[in-house]
């Protein structure tokens, strides 16, 4: 994707916000029976150990690929 057919700093943010809110989720309901009896430090390291480079190498990127496509598609 060149820089020009990059979305708007906004809608990268919210494409962002909402990587993280369901990485986030799905980490606290896959691992939370797990992680219950550490400490909030500990927990919080893991989850962010998680959640952060499935967003960043991931989530995002697959975002990012899907939408432009869709505004591919939506240009023809």
């Amino acid at each position: 994707m060149t820089p020009s057919a990059l979305p708007s700093v906004h809608l990268r943010a919210a494409f962002t916000w909402l990587a993280v809110y369901v990485m986030i989720m799905a980490t606290q309901i896959l691992l939370g029976p797990l992680l219950g009896s550490l400490s909030l430090p500990v927990r919080t390291l893991v989850v962010t150990g998680v959640v952060v480079p499935t967003v960043v190498y991931a989530l995002v990127p697959a975002i990012l690929r899907t939408y432009a496509a869709l505004r591919r598609r939506a240009a023809r």
